[in-house]
């Protein structure tokens, strides 16, 4: 009989016990995320403006591609122009990422080569946003690209000439610059001779340029009697960033040792980066491309895509 009297009080002090320790849980402050755990206020990096790229072979009209690749028109077989015009899509295996298309076209006096490339790039680091790893590769691009410094002989010369001739210097010191201020002061004329110059040969048959591809558009050439003269190229032809195309960009301008001429354009806006390499053979070694059409009907091309990109 003790016992049973005794049952019920233990049973009323494990209910009191447990009441408390429910009491004290509700009163705690709210549990701290587990280690590891994201939180709404962790800061994530942003997409890049564009999802998805255009087709390639079909983002340049016809009176563009007319104007880059002028044997276009001269082709007699119907079948074959349209198929000329169309171009050919390079391979790609995600068309998101990566699209392309290349033209060629042969005229009796030269055969022009159009390469335009598109990549959207995605950083798959939650950290890094999608335009910084464009940023990151555009600026390797410029890197191979290997473009010169900016020459001062087409501003630095003239000015140094002017103050030569208002007295301050002696004459001697002011006529120094003279053979690299002339390019400058043929800058605005048409690029006809210096287009012929680069990598020309000597009467003696000797080459007066050693010819890398980054300096070939500035190098020099020789003057009727043979003898070498300064680099006649003006600095506004030579390989350089441009400021008013995307968000970035560069032009570079090279002609090989047959003579042919690539002009290459390369912009970035936000995370797509387009690229436009611009050839054209000559059908005889007697002529070379004129740099400065080239540049203008490149830069043309680049213009209007970056447009077609924002709208």
């Amino acid at each position: 009989m003790q016992r049973k009297a005794y049952v019920p009080g233990v049973a009323v002090l494990l209910a009191a016990v447990l009441t408390a320790c429910t009491g004290s849980g509700d009163d705690g402050p709210p549990d701290d995320p587990r280690p590891g755990e994201v939180t709404a206020s962790a800061s994530t990096a942003q997409p890049g403006r564009y999802d998805t790229l255009p087709e390639a072979c079909g983002s340049i009209d016809d009176d563009t591609l007319e104007a880059l690749l002028p044997g276009l028109r001269q082709l007699p077989d119907a079948e074959q122009r349209e198929e000329a015009y169309e171009g050919q899509a390079t391979l790609t295996y995600d068309t998101d990422r990566k699209a392309g298309c290349r033209w060629k076209v042969e005229s009796p006096t030269a055969t022009d080569y159009l390469f335009v490339d598109f990549e959207r790039v995605v950083s798959f680091n939650g950290t890094v946003s999608d335009d910084s790893k464009a940023q990151e590769v555009y600026g390797g691009k410029v890197e191979a690209a290997d473009l010169p410094e900016p020459s001062p002989s087409t501003t630095a010369g003239d000015d140094e000439g002017d103050a030569g001739n208002g007295g301050e210097g002696d004459g001697g010191a002011s006529a120094a610059p003279s053979p690299s201020a002339s390019p400058a002061g043929s800058s605005k004329s048409p690029n006809k001779s210096p287009n012929k110059s680069p990598k020309s040969t000597d009467s003696s048959g000797s080459p007066e340029s050693s010819g890398s591809s980054g300096s070939s558009t500035s190098s020099g050439s020789s003057d009727a009697s043979g003898s070498p003269s300064v680099s006649a190229t003006p600095a506004s032809l030579q390989p350089r960033t441009l400021d008013d195309l995307g968000d970035e960009a560069f032009l570079d301008d090279a002609l090989g040792t047959s003579r042919q001429r690539t002009v290459t354009v390369v912009f970035r806006t936000s995370n797509v980066i387009v690229t436009i390499e611009y050839e054209e053979q000559p059908a005889t070694t007697t002529d070379v491309p004129d740099s400065e059409e080239m540049q203008d009907r490149a830069r043309n091309l680049a213009e209007l895509l970056a447009e077609a990109f924002d709208e």
